[in-house]
């Protein structure tokens, strides 16, 4: 077997700019993979040097002592900058991340580049592709990880993403710097707009990047009526300057860019058509001026049209805490415990990825074992997740009396951390348990796959929870349905876990477009780009199933692509419950009583939801902090936190997490 690397680069950033070496134009890498000889003294290239577009991948075998040359030319083919990887090093970044890794080079003199790699096992022997067809090649072998398409917030016509820039970036609402080292903020995907986070809700022009002449925007100036357009003339600046639309520096010796000449905005040439004809308008003030009028027309209760479009429309940048206000008394129990890092004793990692860790904690004099889910700050922030993070603990907050959900006790906060207080469930998940055993039998799979419906149509009704004094009515999709995802506690019982990708207010008809997911699981319509209800969790249901049923995915493809392509245009055959359905509206689950199904007809549901019905397995479990039924992967690695981007942290706004700390009332009984 002989081990690769498939490789891919994008994302180059040339860095700040030198004089000495000019503005880099139509960059490009040249790699060259080269041998260790006289005992690593010296390097020879023994064959032909790669030149991989962008965002393209190749491959390369891993060897004792191979390293890979990487060199970014610019289009005169003179070098830029460089640097050197050694791959069996970057194969042991890409094990300790299941299979793949995701990182900036750094390259000399300066610069630096964005590069994916995954680990491969090449199998070259006949008869290990024999044993592997006989058992079972495309088996659940491996754990999947989710992903999730960048946020986008619709403002203005604008699409706004968060984005780290490398470099000092001018916001070209305030005509601020976005300040700090990697400092985020947002940038339009149609015209480059770089603006701060706390700026969207100013932003009155609408985006010229992809509709500059269209209807809609003729119509947005005679209706609004602000069309000055800018004089721009070629300038050439004798001191660094910033473009006051995408933020970044003007680049050049001479005639670096254009300059109003009537109110002195300065920009790139290339911007010069993405600008929008505000001349003499400060954004800012402006914003601030009609949101003072649309308050007194409101006091007065004459309607008034604000120039900001209202982004409930779509989802919330920022979504309040809760359904509704808290009571004084829910208020209190946040108030009267509070748990830090030090109050636990972490023994064990149970799990990791990119969010962060889930830990075996113990609760200090009290014998009370909890897992202690620590997701980094750094983290949630680079992938645009704070909403995410504070609807999971919504989710958990509210939903801890039903009794096929994962339950929290409590959630706190550190600098660097956010942390999760949740029950312990030591019977592992099925994932664990399917690879001991390649599949369910049938009545284990059947008494599953009843609860996770429980859970499930318990998260998709629109409900009023009574507690603690008030009321909060709510509607979520999980949107992660899968086996690493569904608990078993001690007894059998399943529980399904990890909120992360829910999908909040998913009242009456309404639907989202978020692309997210575990590849295997996503449904057509989410592959497809078109909107969505909970039909989509049905669909995942489904492939869940079927997994339990025969031990492997409905689905396969090499890669994302490939598989994608499987899920769209592959039937594969669902034995005994037919919920292959690629029309969202007739999926099973989405219409229909699916309790009345013959194949839950063994299933008594009301005994079933007070947990009466006897699990058909139970798990090992010898002691409550018993965590045999984990995989030793992660057990035999050091249960501690991980090291967080200290400059990025310091310069982080940490208001941003002011409404994440919540004490679940049963917390009390702990500490009574």
């Amino acid at each position: 077997m002989s081990p690769f690397l498939r490789i891919g680069l994008s994302n180059y950033d040339s860095g700040p700019y030198l004089p000495s070496q000019g503005e880099v134009i139509n960059p490009y890498c040249a790699v060259m993979v080269k041998e260790a000889v006289e005992s690593g003294k010296m390097y020879v290239q023994k064959k032909p040097t790669m030149y991989p577009p962008w965002n393209s991948t190749f491959d390369a075998h891993i060897n004792n002592g191979r390293v890979m040359h990487i060199v970014v030319k610019d289009k005169s083919a003179e070098m830029v900058s460089e640097t050197t990887v050694e791959l069996k090093v970057l194969a042991e970044k890409c094990k300790k991340s299941n299979g793949k890794t995701e990182m900036w080079l750094e390259l000399k003199p300066q610069g630096r580049m964005l590069m994916n790699a995954r680990y491969f096992l090449e199998i070259s022997d006949a008869k290990n592709i024999i044993d592997c067809e006989t058992e079972g090649f495309f088996s659940l072998h491996q754990r999947r990880g989710a992903i999730k398409q960048a946020k986008i917030h619709n403002v203005k016509c604008h699409e706004f993403t968060a984005t780290f820039f490398p470099q000092p970036t001018f916001c070209s609402v305030c005509h601020e710097f976005v300040w700090g080292l990697n400092k985020q903020g947002y940038q339009c995907r149609q015209c480059n707009a770089a603006i701060h986070k706390k700026c969207i809700d100013k932003v009155i022009a609408k985006c010229t990047g992809s509709a500059i002449n269209s209807r809609e925007t003729m119509f947005h100036k005679e209706r609004f009526k602000i069309d000055m357009p800018h004089r721009f003339k070629v300038y050439n600046y004798k001191s660094p300057t910033f473009c006051e639309h995408c933020g970044t520096l003007l680049w050049g010796l001479a005639r670096q860019g254009l300059k109003c000449d009537a109110c002195g905005m300065n920009v790139h040439h290339k911007c010069q058509t993405k600008v929008a004809n505000l001349c003499g308008v400060n954004q800012k003030l402006m914003a601030e001026a009609l949101a003072m009028i649309e308050s007194t027309q409101q006091v007065s209760g004459i309607s008034w049209e604000t120039p900001v479009e209202d982004t409930s429309k779509g989802e919330p940048l920022i979504e309040p805490d809760s359904g509704g206000e808290q009571p004084q008394e829910q208020q209190g129990h946040q108030v009267q415990i509070k748990l830090t890092i030090e109050d636990f004793v972490l023994h064990k990692m149970l799990g990791k990825g990119s969010f962060g860790k889930v830990f075996l904690a113990e609760l200090k004099n009290t014998d009370q074992y909890f897992a202690l889910k620590a997701l980094k700050k750094d983290v949630v922030l680079m992938d645009d997740d704070v909403e995410c993070t504070m609807v999971e603990k919504r989710v958990l907050s509210l939903a801890w009396e039903h009794p096929f959900l994962t339950h929290v006790f409590c959630t706190f906060q550190t600098k660097e951390n956010l942390f999760f207080v949740m029950e312990y469930l030591n019977g592992g998940d099925l994932m664990f348990h399917i690879q001991s055993c390649h599949k369910f039998d049938l009545p284990r799979a059947t008494f599953y796959a009843a609860e996770i419906i429980c859970g499930l149509q318990f998260l998709h009704s629109k409900g009023i929870i009574y507690r603690r004094m008030f009321f909060s009515v709510f509607f979520f999709l999980h949107r992660d349905l899968k086996l690493d995802n569904v608990l078993l506690d001690s007894e059998g019982h399943i529980k399904i876990a990890d909120f992360g990708m829910c999908k909040e207010n998913m009242f009456g008809d309404a639907k989202t477009s978020t692309f997210c997911g575990t590849p295997d699981y996503i449904a057509p319509e989410i592959l497809l780009g078109q909107k969505y209800n909970s039909s989509v969790d049905w669909w995942s249901f489904g492939v869940l199933l079927y997994e339990m049923l025969i031990g492997q995915s409905p689905f396969h493809g090499q890669d994302e692509e490939e598989l994608f392509q499987s899920i769209r245009m592959d039937s594969p055959f669902y034995p005994l419950l037919q919920i292959k359905e690629e029309k969202p509206e007739r999926r099973l689950g989405a219409k229909g009583n699916i309790r009345q199904h013959a194949f839950f007809q063994e299933i008594n549901w009301e005994a079933l939801e007070e947990r009466k019905m006897e699990p058909p397995f139970k798990p090992r479990v010898k002691s409550p902090s018993d965590c045999s039924n984990f995989d030793k992967e992660f057990l035999n690695e050091k249960p501690r936190l991980s090291c967080a981007d200290r400059t990025l942290i310091n310069s982080m706004d940490q208001n941003m997490f002011s409404n994440f700390s919540f004490v679940n009332p049963k917390m009390e009984k702990i500490f009574s």
